[in-house]
C-alpha cells in the first residue's frame, strides 16, 4: 500500500521577515518529527502585508526566502513546498508570487508564478478592496512536478476559482494539488471547503491546501483553516484558527480504486 504522510504548515506571518522564516523553521521541524514525507507552507509564508503595499523584501529563487527552504529540506530530508514568496522581476516594479518546491537534496523541484490576481471589492460584505494586480504580475506557465512520490499540481490562493486550471493540470498528470492561500475571513466561511473539496471531487485528486490565519495587521486578517482533502472529497485533516501543523496519510492506492470505480476523468465529452 503507497502511503504518503504530508503536513500542511497554518501561519499567521507578518511583515517582520526575520520572525517569519523563524516560524517556518519550528512548524517544518515539527512536521519532518511527526513523519512526514511532504511539507507544504502557506503563501506569502516569509513576508505577508496587505495587497497593494510596498514589498521591500522581493528577491530571486537565489535569495534568502527560498535558501531557507532549501536548507530545511535537505536538514530534513524531506520533500517542501515553499508557500510563496515575492519575486523580483527584472525591469518591473512588480513581483510575482511565486511558489517553489524543492526536494529532499535541497534541490529546486519547481517553480510557480501565480497565475490569477486578486482584484476584488469585498466591501459589501465586510471585507475591503484588494488590488493584487497594482504589484504582482501574473504568471503564464502551468506546472506539475513529477515528484518520486507523487505528480503534483502547482496553483495558488485565488487560482481556487478557476477550474479549469486545475482539469489542465490533471490531464499532465497531477495526482495531488496545492494550493498555498491565504483566504480572507469574508470569502473563505463560505468558500474555502467548498471549494477545496469540489476541486479534490471533480479532479479525483488529493488536495493539500496550507494557510495563513488570525490578524496579521490592523487592515489584514485571514481564514486559516488548512486542510488536506482525499479524491473522495473527504477532509482528511483541517487546521482551526491559529498557526500550528496538520497531519493525513493519504493513500495512492485508494485513489486508484476512486479513479477505477467512478472513472469520470475518462467520461469528459469535449
Amino acid at each position: 500500500m503507497a502511503v504518503i504522510r504530508v503536513g500542511v504548515i497554518q501561519m499567521c506571518s507578518s511583515d517582520d521577515l526575520a520572525a517569519n522564516l523563524a516560524a517556518a523553521r519550528r512548524w517544518v521541524s515539527e512536521a519532518a518529527r511527526s513523519g512526514a514525507d511532504f511539507i507544504a507552507l502557506p503563501e506569502n509564508f516569509a513576508f505577508l502585508r496587505r495587497e497593494g503595499e510596498a514589498i521591500p523584501c522581493a528577491q530571486s529563487v537565489d535569495g534568502e526566502i527560498v535558501s531557507c527552504v532549501r536548507e530545511l529540506a535537505a536538514e530534513h530530508g524531506v520533500w517542501i513546498l515553499g508557500g510563496t514568496f515575492p519575486e523580483v522581476i527584472r525591469g518591473d516594479a512588480r513581483v510575482h508570487n511565486t511558489s517553489v518546491l524543492v526536494s529532499p537534496a535541497g534541490e529546486l523541484a519547481a517553480v510557480y508564478r501565480k497565475i490569477h490576481l486578486f482584484d476584488v471589492d469585498l466591501r459589501e460584505s465586510g471585507g475591503g478592496v484588494f488590488r493584487e494586480s497594482a504589484t504582482i504580475a501574473p504568471g503564464d506557465e502551468l506546472v506539475v512536478a513529477d515528484t518520486p512520490l507523487f505528480p503534483i499540481g502547482l496553483s495558488i490562493c485565488y487560482d481556487l476559482r478557476f477550474p479549469e486550471l486545475y482539469r489542465a493540470l490533471v490531464a499532465r498528470g497531477a495526482r495531488f494539488l496545492a494550493v498555498p492561500s491565504a483566504f480572507t475571513p469574508q470569502t473563505g466561511k463560505d468558500h474555502w471547503e467548498v471549494l477545496l473539496r469540489a476541486r479534490a471531487i471533480e479532479n479525483q485528486a488529493f488536495v493539500i491546501a496550507p494557510a495563513q490565519c488570525g490578524r496579521h495587521s490592523e487592515n489584514r486578517s485571514s481564514h486559516g483553516r488548512s486542510m488536506i482533502v482525499d479524491p473522495w472529497g473527504v477532509v482528511l485533516g483541517q487546521a482551526g484558527d491559529r498557526p500550528g501543523v496538520v497531519l493525513a496519510d493519504c493513500n495512492l492506492d485508494a485513489q486508484e480504486e476512486t479513479r477505477a470505480a467512478l472513472p469520470c476523468l475518462g467520461h469528459r465529452r469535449l
